[in-house]
């Protein structure tokens, strides 16, 4: 589910900033951007997250600052010129030209480091840290509920077209049958009318009850309600059911899929139609869903 809280924090001179942004994914994958400093405790940021979001991909941000330090982010050169001298043997050894430019070596690990960190203490640190993130998280949260619940009024209003359909399928069912007994007797009939021969009622009720048998589709009218009704209770519950409501989702898909497999009905085969569409927009807003 898509959202977006950012938050800071100051104690002092120290400032912390947390950002976050999430996107939709079945998993959760947390994406974290940190000063290098905070190397040792991202495990410990990522569980706060973890504690929060149960699926999507999470990318959080975290910058710190200190006020009154001038010239806080320095180059060093030496371990710039170590990776300029691997580039230049690289591309000697290649017979490839030599590079052009070094701005693309700013982006390697250990070229710019932040002066003072070495000094940070993390044990002081860490509240500042966990209250931004703490602060981003609860507006990420607010944003993802204003969401939710247009997504949960989506969901709501496919499961009602979905019984829509279904309350045709169901009126329909138990017609079926009486119109192949119609349709049988009459085309025996006409075939036999110039012969002698005679159609038993054992053998008429025979051949319909083979087919009512075949045609039924009662049980599967009976498990798509069920998962139905389980679907509306999941919408209004407080716990995350994504993946729970994507496995209805599956299970639904099947009984109509059955249910269009065994009609032989003109009216049932449209109703299987829309509600074959309307479960694929379930599962498509059921992704999203947390």
């Amino acid at each position: 589910m898509t959202g977006y809280g950012d938050a800071r924090q100051q104690s002092g001179d120290r400032l912390v900033a947390a950002e976050v942004r999430t996107v939709n994914n079945r998993y959760l994958k947390v994406n974290l951007r940190c000063p290098d400093a905070y190397a040792s405790i991202e495990s410990d940021i990522e569980r706060l997250v973890r504690s929060r979001i149960a699926r999507g991909t999470v990318n959080l941000t975290l910058r710190a600052e200190t006020f009154g330090q001038d010239g806080r982010y320095h180059v060093d050169r030496n371990v710039v010129i170590a990776y300029w001298e691997q580039m230049t043997s690289l591309t000697d050894h290649l017979g490839l030209a030599p590079p052009q430019e070094i701005a693309s070596l700013l982006q390697l690990p250990g070229v710019i480091t932040e002066q003072g960190v070495e000094e940070l203490d993390l044990q002081v640190e860490w509240p500042l840290i966990e209250a931004a993130v703490e602060a981003a998280l609860v507006q990420l949260d607010s944003f993802r509920r204003r969401e939710g619940e247009s997504m949960r009024r989506d969901l709501a209003q496919h499961c009602q077209a979905i019984r829509q359909h279904l309350a045709v399928v169901a009126a329909r069912a138990p017609l079926v049958v009486v119109q192949y007994r119609d349709r049988l007797l009459e085309r025996v009939t006409q075939l036999l009318k110039d012969t002698d021969v005679a159609v038993s009622d054992a053998d008429l009720i025979r051949e319909v009850s083979v087919f009512a048998d075949r045609c039924d589709i009662n049980e599967e009218i009976m498990r798509l309600t069920s998962h139905l009704d389980q679907f509306d209770e999941c919408l209004e519950g407080e716990e995350s059911a994504g993946r729970k409501l994507e496995f209805l989702c599956q299970e639904m898909f099947r009984e109509v899929n059955t249910i269009g497999s065994k009609s032989n009905n003109v009216d049932i085969a449209h109703a299987v139609v829309e509600m074959k569409g309307t479960v694929e927009r379930l599962r498509e807003v059921v992704q999203n869903v947390e």
